[in-house]
């Protein structure tokens, strides 16, 4: 296998019920439920997200819920009831491609974050026409992150709908960029959005920089 650069590695603790169902709308492998633990890993090249996903599921008792293979980037999402299982395919990975921990992973960079107020109801239909998750009503406020790299924005999305009573409406998590949509009530959505960048600061890592220049 060649040099891989580990972009996104993020344990999510517990899967919250509108991440998890939305992830099974949206997945083509073994579907998560609420409450299952989960492992998110985004590497370069993309192809070889195939060995990676092969090193996971041979040495521990996890389901894979998402593969994607970009030209560039590769995605898996593992998943299973058992958080030991789960942060020990994490390890399993970890050795296979020769890093010694988390830290050789890109921190999460926040691209963009929005929050609009009283959403007009011709914009909400825009909204929830691209929408695979729950509905953004008129009157709502909308909450809007871009997070590189990609794979982050699960761990946000589930981190926001911990924190307040929001509807999560998309999440996309592979790509130049991640981005989650959110909707719900003003006090509501500012306090996920509160959540959601005080969790990407935590989390460790190498020093990312290039975002822009990802995206050119």
């Amino acid at each position: 296998m060649s040099r891989v650069e580990l972009r996104t590695y993020t344990h999510i603790d517990v899967f919250q019920p509108q991440v998890a169902s939305f992830l099974a709308t949206v997945a083509r492998g073994f579907l998560p439920v609420e409450g299952q633990a989960a492992l998110v890993i985004e590497i370069a090249p993309g192809m070889d997200v195939n060995v990676v996903m092969d090193v996971a599921l041979k040495r521990t008792n996890v389901r894979p819920g998402m593969m994607i293979v970009e030209r560039v980037f590769g995605m898996m999402e593992l998943h299973s009831h058992d958080q030991g299982e789960v942060r020990a395919a994490g390890e399993a990975v970890l050795g296979a491609l020769g890093l010694s921990g988390p830290e050789d992973r890109l921190r999460p960079r926040i691209q963009t974050t929005q929050v609009i107020t009283g959403v007009d109801a011709h914009h909400s239909m825009l909204i929830n026409r691209m929408r695979h998750g729950n509905f953004l009503l008129e009157n709502d406020a909308f909450y809007i992150l871009e997070v590189h790299p990609a794979g982050y924005a699960i761990f946000a999305a589930n981190e926001a709908e911990k924190a307040a009573e929001i509807e999560v409406l998309e999440i996309l998590s592979f790509g130049a960029f991640g981005r989650v949509f959110l909707g719900g009530s003003e006090s509501n959505i500012q306090e996920a959005a509160r959540a959601v960048e005080n969790a990407l600061e935590a989390v460790s890592g190498r020093p990312n920089e290039g975002a822009r220049a990802a995206a050119l």
